[in-house]
């Protein structure tokens, strides 16, 4: 197996690219070790000294390090342990890994929001190695939550503001503002 690895525009981030397929549908962000209990591979990553989140997306990994840590040391056990991960025919996750969003009473207006997030911004932000994923629309404003390299990326407020709220507010003229969640 044959690891590839990717810088994204956070400094503390590295997009690791299996070249198989990581998740069938959806992404999984683990914020922190004691969240990533239903993912053998997240749990293998965690073990490596230095990892502080772990993000999986469709054909990635994207993994983010401590400030003290070092990426010439922490990066080829991080390799290390995805090759182990899928020699030892383990699943990514112990569940289907849907988290889907089960609102199905979208206004048009949601909808609408969706669709641009899902068609313009979030095949832009896999590319980084992240995700944003819509929270919720409640008086102009858009709430989205920053997953896997865009999580407390330096440049990730100017993409919200000057990327993705411009984006919004030209297509949805109802949309004021885009405001990160946790």
């Amino acid at each position: 197996m044959f690891i590839q690895t990717e810088p994204t525009p956070n400094p503390a981030t590295l997009k690791f690219l299996p070249g198989t397929v990581v998740m069938t549908h959806g992404t999984a962000d683990f914020a922190e070790a004691s969240r990533a209990a239903r993912s053998p591979l997240a749990t293998r990553l965690f073990a490596v000294d230095g990892v502080s989140s772990v993000f999986l997306g469709t054909d990635f990994i994207t993994v983010a390090k401590v400030d003290s840590a070092d990426w010439q040391v922490v990066k080829p056990q991080i390799l290390a342990a995805i090759m182990e991960h899928f020699s030892s025919g383990q699943p990514v996750l112990n569940d289907d890994g849907a988290d889907a969003d089960a609102s199905g009473d979208d206004d048009g207006i949601v909808m609408q929001i969706k669709e641009l997030l899902e068609t313009r911004v979030r095949p832009a932000v896999a590319q980084d190695g992240g995700d944003i994923i819509f929270r919720s629309f409640e008086d102009g404003i858009v709430y989205l939550h920053l997953q896997g390299a865009c999580s407390g990326c330096p440049s990730s407020s100017a993409t919200l503001k000057h990327g993705i709220e411009n984006m919004l507010k030209y297509y949805v003229p109802e949309v004021m503002a885009v405001q990160a969640v946790d």
